[in-house]
Formats: C-alpha cells, sequence, structure tokens
C-alpha cells in the first residue's frame, strides 16, 4: 500500500519538475542516463525510480530525495534537532549534493560546523525563546534532545578532530587584528545562510552590489558597535575572504537590514 501511494506521489513531482524547467522526457532521460520509456514509466506511475536515479533526479530537480518520493519521512536535522521543512535548509556534500541529515547550519560543503554541544545550545536557544517557551525550558528541552541526534551519538567517528574549530579560530585572530574601529573583540563565529546576511550596499560610483551567495553557508556573527547609537557590526567570512559592515540596530534579526554601510571586504 506504501509504495503505490508513493509511486503516485512520485509521478506528479517528476512531471512537475521536468515540466516546470521546460524539459521533454526526453532530455531528462539523457540527463540521467535511463532511457525516456523509463521517464514515461514514472510519470504514468507504473514504476518508481531506483535508489541510485533518485540521487541524480535530486541533483538534477535540486530537491530532496523525499521532496520526490512524496515526504514520507519527516526529517530533523541529526546536529541540532531542527525540522527540515524545506529542501532550502538543507545541508550539502561536498559534490552539491543535498545530505537529508542535516541542515545548512550545522553541515555546510561536506563540513560540520559544531563540535561543542553546549556552544550548539547556546546559539540554538537563542532562536527558540518566546513569549510560550523560556530560555530554561528552551536549554533543558535540547540538552535532552541533542545526545540522541546522529551526529552526537557518533560524534567520534564523525568528527574531524578538530580541524574545522582551529580553521574558526584562525579567522577569529585575523579577525580582530583587523582592529576596526569601534567593533569590539570577536570571540566566535556561527554558522549563517547567505541569504539571511547579504544586503545591497552602495558603492562610491553608485552601483548597487551584493557580494554573497544567497544559499551558500558562512561563518559570522554580529556585535554592538562600542560607541553605542542604534548600529550593529556584521562579520561574515569564509576560506577565501572577510567581510564586514555595519547596520540599523532595528533589523538585525530581519533579512532586509537598514542602511548597511560596507566597512570592509578583504580577500584571505
Amino acid at each position: 500500500m506504501f509504495m503505490e501511494v508513493t509511486a503516485m506521489e512520485t509521478k506528479n513531482i517528476i512531471l512537475q519538475l521536468r515540466t516546470e524547467r521546460g524539459m521533454s522526457q526526453d532530455e531528462l532521460a539523457e540527463k540521467i542516463m535511463v532511457t525516456r520509456q523509463a521517464v514515461s514509466r514514472w510519470e504514468n506511475g507504473e514504476t518508481i525510480p531506483n535508489t541510485e536515479t533518485l540521487k541524480l533526479l535530486s541533483k538534477e530537480f535540486n530537491v530532496s530525495i523525499n521532496t520526490l518520493l512524496g515526504a514520507p519521512r519527516r526529517l530533523i536535522c541529526q546536529c541540532c534537532g531542527m525540522p527540515l521543512e524545506d529542501d532550502s535548509i538543507i545541508g550539502r556534500d561536498r559534490d552539491g549534493s543535498l545530505n537529508e541529515d542535516y541542515c545548512k547550519w550545522c553541515y555546510a560543503d561536506g563540513t560540520y560546523t559544531y563540535s561543542n554541544m553546549d556552544e550548539l545550545i547556546d546559539v540554538c536557544v537563542k532562536n527558540m525563546v518566546n513569549e510560550n517557551i523560556s530560555e530554561e525550558q528552551a536549554r533543558s528541552y535540547l540538552k535532552n534532545l541533542l545526545p540522541q541526534l546522529d551526529y552526537w551519538k557518533r560524534y567520534e567517528e564523525l568528527s574531524d578532530n578538530g580541524q574545522f574549530d582551529e580553521f574558526k579560530h584562525q579567522l577569529v585572530n585575523e579577525i580582530n587584528e583587523l582592529h576596526i574601529e569601534g567593533m569590539p573583540k570577536l570571540d566566535k563565529l556561527n554558522a549563517l545562510i547567505g541569504k539571511y546576511v547579504n544586503p545591497e550596499y552602495t558603492l562610491p560610483n553608485n552601483s548597487k552590489v551584493k557580494f554573497l551567495n544567497d544559499q551558500k553557508t558562512y561563518l559570522g556573527n554580529q556585535l554592538e558597535c562600542e560607541f553605542g547609537g542604534e548600529r550593529y557590526f556584521g562579520i561574515v567570512a569564509d576560506m577565501d575572504f572577510i567581510l564586514v559592515c555595519t547596520y540599523d540596530k532595528n533589523n538585525v534579526n530581519g533579512t532586509n537590514v537598514t542602511n548597511p554601510e560596507l566597512i570592509l571586504y578583504k580577500k584571505r
């Protein structure tokens, strides 16, 4: 019964994804190295793709295998516990394929971004506290949940022996050595998604430009200006660059910061 339901859902999903991209059955078949008849059988609900073909379809359409199968599983990040309800927040392996076990914040381009459970809890608690959940309740919930997740249960097997933490430490030192006026000392860098930290800057020639990829995961933080007022410093970095900007405080939690000003963009 499950396979019948899955096949029915999958046929509509593949048909929709193919037609949205203006592809014929022949074109899709060529891209994923199957026959046109195989594509036709999927879309007629006669069969569903095998595991390896689902991986190819996932990469071609940029959606998760879970989505292709009609979302039969409730995915959660196996590092932080976040529900993976949207393919856009799923982490990616080094080859760009989606890894349905993790979110973008915890797993980026094949790299696990957290090795300290307490540090992760500190980050998550800030996003969970609201009028219905206190900080104490959020912290207690995470302390119970995280040890049950696959990443933390297999930490010794999955960890990189501190290499990524060492890279973050090096980046923090490089940023502090810039001695930017008014910016307090940076203590740590967190995983950030590009679309949340990618404002449009006005250059001296009045042209406007964005420097980041909305879909990529970076390292960064925000710091209150030492001079007070309503400005925050925003720091974003990765293997290739360091970016420092300022913006108005009233929108620090939004995707559209107010009055962003680029302070520094430095290639590493």
